[in-house]
C-alpha cells in the first residue's frame, strides 16, 4: 500500500509520525511518501519537498512566500498524480492541503484531511471548498466533528494523541528534579511561542508581567523553553531589554516537562495550551500578530473566544488576551490570582481531568483505521 502524507509544520509532522506507526502495525509493508519532518521522515517517509519552507504563519507574512508556494504546489500535485498512491492525507496545513486534496481527489484519488481547519471560528464559507477536496475529515476535537455533520462533511472525530500520551496525573517535583530546577521554589512558565513572530510580539509582554510578578511574589522564579538556537536568541534579546533581576531559567526544549515542572503557566494561544490543559496547570493565554493581520481577520471571526481550552469547555475556563488586552500587569495579576485561589483551581482541574479524558482516544489507530477503511471500501465520490 502506498499512502501519501503532507505535513507543513512539528506538529503535523508528530502526527504523521503516529499515524504512520499506526498503519504499519496494520499493513506493514505500507509505503509512504510525500513532504515531512525529521519524525516521519525517521520513520520511513520519503521526502519530495522539505517541510520547513512550507511553515509560514499569518496573512501578512505569507505574502513574499506565496508565489513560491502556488508553484511548488502544482508540481507536488504532478508528481503525486504520477506516483499514484492508494490515498492522499493532508496533515494540518489547510492553505497548502485543501487545494491539494481537491486536485488529487478530481485525479481519481481518495483523500483524507486530518486536523481540522478553524472553519468553525472564521471563514466559515471555506466548508463548501472542503467538502469538494476530501472524502473524510479527521477532526481532533468533538466540537468541530459536530460541525462538519452539520456541514454534511463526512467526518471522524479520533481524539488527541497528546491526550493519550500526557498522563492524567502530573505532579511538578519529578519534573522539576528532571530539569534541575528547586523542588521547594514557586516557578513560573513563560511560553511565547515558537516562530520568530510569536516570540517578537509576546516575549516583551511575558518579560514584563513576569517582573511586575516578582515585585507582588518576591521569591517566584521563572523559566522559559526554547524551541531551537533562533528561539533561544531571540528570547535573549528580549530579556537583554527587559527589567532586570529576575530569576530567569532557559531551557532548550521540553515544554512539556517545563509545563508540568510549573505552577503556573503563563503562554501564547496554540496547541501549548492544549499541553498545560492536559497538564492541569493554571494558565493565561496571551496573542499578538502582525497589526495588517489581525485587522484583516478580525471581521471574519465567528466565535467569542480563540484558546483551546475555552473552546473545549464552550466557557471561558481560562482568561485570554489579544493584541492591544495584552498589557503585562493584567497578564500577571490573573495568573496569580489563578495560582493563589485554591477554589477556583479545584475547579479548573476537575473540568480539566474531564476533557482530558473525553480526547483520550487511541486517536493515532483510529486515525490509520479511518484512512485504511477509506482505501478498503473506496471512497464515495
Amino acid at each position: 500500500m502506498r499512502i501519501a502524507l503532507v505535513a507543513g509544520e512539528p506538529s503535523g509532522d508528530l502526527l504523521g509520525e503516529g499515524l504512520m506507526a499506526a498503519i504499519r502495525r496494520r499493513v506493514p509493508d505500507s509505503e509512504f511518501l510525500g513532504i515531512g519532518g525529521p519524525r516521519m521522515e525517521a520513520a520511513g517517509c520519503r521526502g519530495l519537498y522539505p517541510m520547513e519552507r512550507l511553515s509560514v504563519m499569518g496573512l501578512a507574512e505569507v505574502v513574499h512566500r506565496l508565489p513560491e508556494l502556488l508553484l511548488q504546489r502544482r508540481r507536488m500535485a504532478r508528481q503525486l498524480a504520477a506516483a499514484r498512491p492508494d490515498v492522499f492525507v493532508g496533515i494540518d496545513a489547510p492553505d497548502y492541503n485543501l487545494g491539494l486534496e481537491r486536485y488529487l481527489r478530481g485525479a481519481g484519488m481518495a483523500t483524507v484531511h486530518y486536523v481540522s481547519p478553524s472553519v468553525w471560528a472564521w471563514r466559515a464559507h471555506r466548508v463548501k471548498a472542503i467538502r469538494k477536496s476530501t472524502d473524510l475529515m479527521l477532526t481532533l476535537f468533538p466540537f468541530e466533528a459536530a460541525f462538519y455533520e452539520r456541514a454534511g462533511v463526512p467526518v471522524r472525530f479520533v481524539g488527541h494523541p497528546m491526550a493519550d500520551a500526557i498522563p492524567l496525573d502530573n505532579p511538578p517535583r519529578p519534573a522539576r528534579r528532571r530539569l534541575g530546577l528547586a523542588a521547594g521554589a514557586t516557578w513560573v512558565a513563560l511560553l511565547p511561542g515558537s516562530r520568530p513572530s510569536e516570540i517578537r510580539h509576546l516575549a516583551p509582554a511575558m518579560l514584563a508581567a513576569a517582573h511586575w510578578m516578582a515585585g507582588q511574589r518576591p521569591g517566584l522564579r521563572f523559566v522559559i523553553p526554547v524551541v531551537n538556537a533562533r528561539a533561544r536568541h531571540l528570547v535573549a534579546r528580549a530579556l537583554d531589554d527587559a527589567p532586570q533581576g529576575l530569576d530567569i531559567t532557559l531551557v532548550d526544549g521540553r515544554s512539556r516537562e517545563v509545563m508540568a515542572a510549573a505552577d503556573g503557566v503563563l503562554l501564547a494561544s496554540g496547541t501549548a495550551t492544549l499541553e498545560a490543559l492536559l497538564i492541569k496547570r493554571p494558565m493565561v493565554v496571551a496573542y499578538r500578530v502582525h497589526p495588517l493581520t489581525y485587522r484583516l481577520v478580525k471581521p471574519l471571526l465567528r466565535v467569542d473566544r480563540f484558546a483551546l481550552p475555552n473552546l473545549l469547555a464552550g466557557r471561558e475556563l481560562v482568561p485570554e488576551f489579544i493584541q492591544g488586552d495584552v498589557v503585562p500587569q493584567r497578564l500577571g495579576a490573573e495568573l496569580l490570582r489563578l495560582m493563589e485561589d485554591e477554589t477556583s483551581a479545584t475547579a479548573y482541574r476537575l473540568t480539566a481531568e474531564a476533557i482530558h479524558r473525553d480526547l483520550r482516544r487511541d486517536a493515532d489507530a483510529r486515525a490509520a483505521e479511518a484512512v485504511l477503511e477509506l482505501v478498503t471500501t473506496g471512497a464515495d465520490r
